[in-house]
């Protein structure tokens, strides 16, 4: 139920996603992760909560899984300090990088403005090479795909553990969403990133949207900003 989770969707290059990273614990890719400035990177806590194998590292400039671009060691990470009070709750994580090689392939993308709400049914994409099905292998090619902002009541009918740092994108007859390995990964409507990949029920079911964290949130949105 809480993987962290592209499945409908279609492959992709860096260069049309430069801000996509693959976060790599030991060298394997564990999670997504966002360029935000060439040394500040953003994923999901659950990525780094418990002190995953060490070190962790990022991929830039890749279009590829594990090969290629340019590798960073992660020097220091700061989840929300009430990450683990509730399921998935409070979910972003800053991460402290070497200094990335800005390129065709690697750009930070801007921040939403804090409170800024998306409106139902308009389009973001979500990016990843997380798996093309639930419980699928996980794809050597850089995954993209358009899923809708859902309302917020009706997100709340689907789960009941909903809070106001979360928000849900999908669409109701299934077919398109993120899936695990995705986790951390972007969430960007017209240009800024409006969301990291956090959980859902299963990959792309009916009725069940994915969940994201919701950047325009004021506590998630400091959170970041205290550590710019």
């Amino acid at each position: 139920m809480l993987d962290g989770r592209i499945v409908g969707g279609r492959n992709a290059t860096i260069e049309e996603l430069p801000y996509q990273l693959s976060l790599l614990s030991e060298g394997s890719h564990i999670c997504g992760a966002v360029i935000l400035s060439e040394n500040r990177a953003l994923t999901a806590a659950h990525c780094t909560y418990g002190g995953p194998p060490e070190p962790l590292s990022v991929r830039a400039g890749s279009t590829y899984l594990n090969q290629g671009g340019e590798i960073y060691q992660v020097l220091e990470y700061y989840s929300h300090p009430l990450y683990g009070t509730g399921p998935l709750d409070y979910d972003i994580s800053v991460l402290f990088v070497e200094t990335i090689k800005l390129g065709s392939g690697a750009q930070p993308i801007p921040l939403c403005k804090e409170n800024e709400e998306v409106e139902v049914g308009a389009l973001a994409t979500v990016s990843g090479w997380g798996t093309l099905w639930t419980g699928g292998s996980l794809p050597i090619t850089l995954q993209r795909v358009e899923v809708s902002k859902v309302s917020d009541s009706y997100c709340n009918s689907r789960y009941d553990s909903i809070t106001p740092r979360m928000t849900c994108y999908g669409f109701e007859e299934g077919g398109k969403d993120s899936c695990q390995g995705d986790s951390g990964g972007p969430l960007v409507h017209d240009g800024v990133l409006v969301g990291l990949v956090s959980w859902g029920s299963g990959c792309a079911r009916p009725n069940y949207p994915g969940v994201y964290t919701k950047i325009s949130n004021s506590e998630i949105h400091r959170h970041i900003i205290n550590y710019l």
